[in-house]
This record gives C-alpha cells, sequence and structure tokens, in this order.
C-alpha cells in the first residue's frame, strides 16, 4: 500500500509546472493544470484524498469547495465518498439567501458566502482546494461553516505552501496536503 501510496503522489508531482515571477515578480506559481489534463494524474489526486479520508476520519456529511479550483477536485471526492457536495464562492456570485464572511487578502479584502441552506447545524463538513498559501481563503470557509454550526473535520488541498505558514491561521483545523514546497 505505502508504495502504490508513493508511486501516485510521484505521479500528482511529476504535474504540477512551476512558473517563476507568475502573477509577478518574485512569485514562483504553483501550476495545477497539467494534473487536470491527465486522466492517470487527476484520478491518482483523488485516490490519495480519499484513502486519506477513509483512514483518517470516521463520517463526512458533506465536502465543501472553495472558489475555484476547489470545485474542481471537490465533487470528485465527494462522489467517490457518496456524500454532498457543496460551493463556497466569491461574494455575489450564489442565487438566494446567502451567509457570507470578509477576510484579508494579501492586496486588500473579500468576501466569501454559502447559501444559507447549503450546511445543516452539526453536519461535519471537510474543507477542499487546490492550494494553501496564506490560508486566508480556507480560514473564511472555515468561518462560514461555525457560523453555520457545522463540524469542520479539516482542510485537503493538493499544495501546500509552507513558507507563507497558512496552516497557522487555520489551526485548530488538521490539514492535509499532497505536497509541500
Amino acid at each position: 500500500m505505502a508504495a502504490g501510496w508513493e508511486a501516485k503522489l510521484q505521479l500528482v508531482q511529476r504535474h504540477v509546472r512551476a512558473f517563476p515571477d507568475f502573477p509577478k515578480k518574485g512569485i514562483l506559481f504553483r501550476d495545477i493544470c497539467p494534473i487536470l489534463k491527465d486522466a492517470a494524474a487527476l484520478k491518482a489526486v483523488i485516490d490519495l484524498f480519499e484513502e486519506h479520508v477513509r483512514n483518517n476520519l470516521q463520517h463526512v456529511d458533506l465536502i465543501v469547495g472553495l472558489d475555484a479550483r476547489g470545485f474542481l477536485f471537490g465533487p470528485l471526492l465527494a462522489q467517490r465518498l457518496g456524500v454532498g457536495f457543496v460551493l463556497v464562492r466569491k461574494k455575489g456570485k450564489l442565487p438566494g439567501a446567502t451567509v457570507s464572511v470578509s477576510y484579508d487578502l494579501e492586496y486588500g479584502k473579500a468576501e466569501a458566502e454559502i447559501q444559507e441552506d447549503a450546511v445543516a447545524p452539526g453536519q461535519r463538513v471537510l474543507l477542499v482546494d487546490d492550494l494553501l498559501a496564506t490560508g486566508g481563503t480556507l480560514h473564511a470557509a472555515a468561518e462560514l461553516m461555525r457560523k453555520q454550526q457545522a463540524e469542520v473535520l479539516g482542510c485537503m488541498v493538493v499544495i501546500e505552501l509552507k513558507e507563507l505558514n497558512g496552516i497557522d491561521k487555520l489551526k485548530p483545523h488538521r490539514v492535509f496536503s499532497l505536497l509541500q514546497y
């Protein structure tokens, strides 16, 4: 099992591209598009996420995906686990009654929202996104879940940028990342 895990992890890692000085000078951008383009690499991500959930979490009611790349991995994981999928979007993108929180970005403020009836009190949720950088967006999603009285079981990301210490902002929530840079 460990050999299979390692082979899948290596496959995923081979499909992450690095672009220096994007979107601005001094940033090394980690691109997941090659993962999405390659069926085996995408399957490996979902296999690894699914194995982690099944081995480490008792019961998940919903997968909560963050705008926008969490929408790529979250529904696939939800389908594998046989649970529903819920969207956390940027403010103004969801119809009907919503609940929102504002949060700080490196360059300003933003707001995230969820439909008011998307998550019921007491539901056990897992937050999914592609990348953990400063932790602002995942922290906002966790705050939305707190407002909805849901239990956040943890956060899952494909890539964690360790030097930005985003994991600190997410305490006490557990974070599972496939790759760390």
